[in-house]
């Protein structure tokens, strides 16, 4: 099992909406990269870091589990969509997204507090210049962020 940290904005798809609808379709990724994450490395029942990003307080808010495999996002073919992409076809899907299923809520792991932990220093989220919505969580890092989620 692998494991990832994936953003969200909280008005857009919060922890709390996980929760209430227990599973959700990961929309409006628009980086290759992490399109590629998605296509290429996910498998069913990966674990997920719920990520609040763009907020007062960014930071881990929960743990959610992989729950399908990659297929195309339909907000690229929708005109009226945030997301769309009007260079994307529905024969030649460019985007994808998968759904999440909720696992459980966690105190909220700040991103100020992330920073605090020299040991926490190699995640991805940490890094200089790191904007992509996706990225992975070594077993190491697992096992440093799993005490200080409970």
């Amino acid at each position: 099992m692998q494991t990832w940290l994936m953003k969200s904005e909280p008005e857009e798809a919060s922890i709390d909406d996980l929760q209430r609808l227990g599973r959700l379709p990961w929309t409006g990724v628009r980086n290759y990269q992490a399109r590629n994450f998605m296509r290429d490395a996910f498998q069913l029942g990966d674990r997920v870091l719920f990520y609040h990003s763009s907020c007062a307080e960014p930071g881990i808010a929960g743990l959610a589990r992989l729950a399908s495999a990659a297929y195309p996002d339909p907000t690229q073919f929708d005109p009226a969509s945030p997301y769309h992409d009007p260079k994307s076809k529905p024969e030649a899907p460019r985007w994808l997204l998968v759904d999440v299923s909720f696992d459980r809520k966690t105190r909220l792991l700040s991103l100020k507090e992330l920073r605090e932990r020299p040991e926490l220093a190699s995640l991805q989220v940490l890094q200089k210049g790191s904007r992509l919505s996706i990225t992975p969580v070594t077993d190491a890092e697992w096992r440093l962020l799993e005490p200080l989620l409970a």
